[in-house]
């Protein structure tokens, strides 16, 4: 689970979320704390078998500096080696990437009815985890949809060779050497050995797809049998560690996650954006009304696709979701799925639909364009995130347009041109 290796971009983890991949490299809260693992000897582009036992070699003294017991670290590192194919995943990403309204027709397609049917097999329980944590089961339920399909899609990759050749790499070396050391420390207390402990090409495990780290913080027994197991078939802990983790992650109980909500004419997207929050009735009076009727929750104004497309008031409820996975998009994928399998109205605002796909290499450019004129993008990686967005706001701002944030093809012609 959550967050933050950026898995990576965003849109790049969207993809791989509904690939029941689980985690995106956005998910974890960082590395195991203590650990020093810079100046190891990663491959740089040349991986091999005997750079990679070396590595090993090396890493060992660090990771029982982090508190990993030698007779844990020699077990646990036997049967690993290098693994090309791993790399080789963590390389590749799409030239073009879903646009939202395509990510939540696939994120939620038919999921509600079998997140419905979850929801009766596990009534028990679920009532159980929302008495402890205050998080509602359909969120909760909505989340396991999205990491694993409810199960089917755990994964089958072993974490420790997974974490070891990630680490050996280099790319994010010192990050996966840390999910590591807690993926050891892990075995090391008894929750899972190494061989059961499997999950994603990316450290990600079990059920709700918890990264080592996050699940050293986060994971409860919530059986009661003396062990906090993600990867069974029983999904009881890896859900109650779910609501364990939204709960410590600022999730409030009896609050909604938001609503979608009708702007009034000429509404000020310069309120809009999550770093601007009003109260509830300070919406209101300008005008913002719930699409269902219910009164305007507190919170901040979202319009992923800009002022063509729907909006949405979001709470405290939904940055906690975003705690879990950074991408606006995952998060309202995760409340709306929530809605679906609790039974209420999916969103009712139409999306740009025939908007064109920009491609990574043309956010890229969007991004290069913004920065030659001043707007600071955070760099030129293809990945509009929040930075981006405020940049792209900025330019329209300058521009006389109206500042959504949204980027498209008319904004990227407005740029070259």
């Amino acid at each position: 689970m959550t967050r933050r290796i950026s898995r990576i971009a965003t849109s790049a983890v969207l993809t791989i979320a509904l690939a029941g991949c689980g985690v995106s490299l956005n998910h974890t809260p960082g590395t195991v704390g203590g650990g020093n693992f810079g100046g190891l000897p990663t491959a740089g582009g040349q991986g091999s078998e005997a750079g990679f036992q070396n590595w090993v070699q090396s890493f060992r003294p660090r990771a029982l500096a982090a508190g990993v017991s030698p007779g844990t670290f020699d077990s646990a590192m036997a049967g690993a080696h290098y693994q090309p194919s791993i790399v080789a995943l963590d390389r590749k990403q799409s030239e073009f990437t879903k646009p939202i309204w395509e990510y939540l027709d696939g994120a939620i397609g038919t999921r509600g009815a079998t997140g419905r049917a979850k929801a009766a097999q596990y009534a028990g329980t679920l009532s159980a985890i929302e008495a402890r944590y205050g998080v509602p089961r359909e969120i909760v339920l909505a989340v396991w949809g999205m990491e694993s399909n409810f199960g089917a899609n755990r994964g089958n990759t072993r974490i420790v060779p997974a974490l070891a050749t990630l680490a050996y790499d280099g790319r994010r070396g010192e990050f996966f050497a840390g999910e590591l050391v807690a993926a050891l420390r892990i075995i090391q207390s008894g929750d899972v050995d190494s061989a059961h402990m499997v999950g994603s090409w990316a450290g990600a495990m079990g059920h709700t797809q918890f990264m080592p780290s996050s699940f050293l913080s986060h994971a409860v027994d919530f059986n009661g049998d003396g062990r906090r197991d993600i990867w069974s078939n029983d999904p009881t802990d890896a859900l109650a560690s779910t609501a364990s983790y939204l709960r410590q992650n600022g999730w409030r109980p009896g609050q909604p996650w938001g609503a979608e909500v009708i702007l009034p004419p000429g509404f000020d997207f310069n309120r809009s954006g999550k770093s601007v929050q009003h109260s509830g009735s300070q919406w209101a009076a300008m005008g913002v009304r719930t699409v269902s009727g219910a009164p305007v929750p507190s919170g901040s104004i979202l319009a992923p696709a800009g002022a063509r497309g729907p909006a949405f008031l979001i709470t405290d409820n939904f940055r906690a979701i975003l705690k879990y996975n950074a991408s606006d998009s995952y998060a309202l994928a995760v409340a709306y799925l929530g809605e679906a399998i609790a039974g209420r109205r999916g969103i009712q605002g139409n999306w740009p639909r025939g908007d064109r796909t920009l491609s990574n290499n043309e956010k890229a450019e969007i991004q290069r364009l913004l920065m030659a004129r001043g707007f600071d993008t955070g760099g030129v990686d293809g990945k509009l995130g929040g930075q981006s967005t405020e940049a792209i706001r900025a330019f329209q701002r300058s521009r006389g347009v109206t500042p959504d944030g949204y980027a498209d093809t008319r904004l990227l012609a407005m740029l070259r041109g």
